[in-house]
């Protein structure tokens, strides 16, 4: 079955983060900015992580990070692959810029995961999750989005999650995340960009959807890989999602 093959120090899980920087990650999104909740959810998945692989006192690193931002440019913010050990201290911060040119940010992930290929034939199909407020300038970014989702290993594709900080996605409001079903391929969906990024999501793996489901929430097998991020909740969930591989 895809997508079982278990993270270990030998073969790490790869995680990629790509992360909208653009002016509008300013705003607010409760009683934060939506770039300082970006921020802190990222950072608490990042400590699960390493949660995930202490035992004892001591760390087993079973996940690889690469983290870019993008706004007119793609930023490197780690400056390349580093082991979940090297970031127990956290990550540089995370500031706006301007624009939004998503498919630079995906093309970025695309040489990546083509550098990184040999190693990732042992261990699990990497994953590369995208955070965005707003629709994209310059280049579509689906058919880039597609042709990782085209890249195959034995565990599996590689996989495309897209967590949308957006009121445009769902038309009505999601009142508890932890009962919440997850968006289908046939879910309505407020606007085209929602249904583009629909179309970017890979479905979410059954054992990621199982390791969820023992964390309390409710994701619906055959759901995708796209989560609205309305409020903080949503956020964390989605940067959770990404870190559900099996160990």
């Amino acid at each position: 079955m895809a997508y079982e093959r278990q993270a270990t120090v030998q073969n790490p899980a790869l995680i990629v983060y790509l992360i909208d920087v653009s002016a509008s990650m300013a705003s607010p999104l409760g009683d934060r900015s939506r770039i300082e909740v970006v921020s802190e959810a990222l950072q608490s998945t990042i400590s699960q992580m390493l949660a995930r692989s202490t035992r004892g006192s001591s760390i087993f690193p079973r996940y690889r990070i690469a983290m870019f931002a993008y706004s007119d440019a793609v930023y490197d913010i780690l400056d390349g692959v580093r082991s979940i050990e090297e970031l127990k201290d956290g990550f540089p911060e995370l500031t706006t810029l301007r624009t939004t040119q998503t498919s630079k940010a995906f093309v970025a992930a695309e040489r990546l995961l083509r550098q990184e290929w040999a190693k990732l034939r042992q261990g699990p199909a990497p994953l590369i999750c995208h955070l965005t407020d707003g629709e994209y300038t310059g280049d579509d970014p689906e058919p880039v989005a597609r042709n990782l989702q085209a890249m195959l290993l034995p565990d599996g594709a590689a996989l495309v999650e897209n967590i949308y900080i957006s009121d445009d996605i769902l038309p009505e409001a999601i009142e508890d995340p932890y009962k919440w079903s997850g968006i289908f391929p046939s879910t309505r969906l407020a606007s085209d960009y929602a249904r583009k990024l629909r179309d970017m999501s890979s479905p979410l793996p059954e054992s990621y959807r199982s390791m969820l489901t023992n964390s309390g929430y409710g994701l619906e097998p055959g759901c995708l890989m796209l989560l609205p991020g309305t409020n903080r909740e949503l956020v964390a969930l989605g940067y959770q999602m990404s870190a559900s591989t099996r160990l």
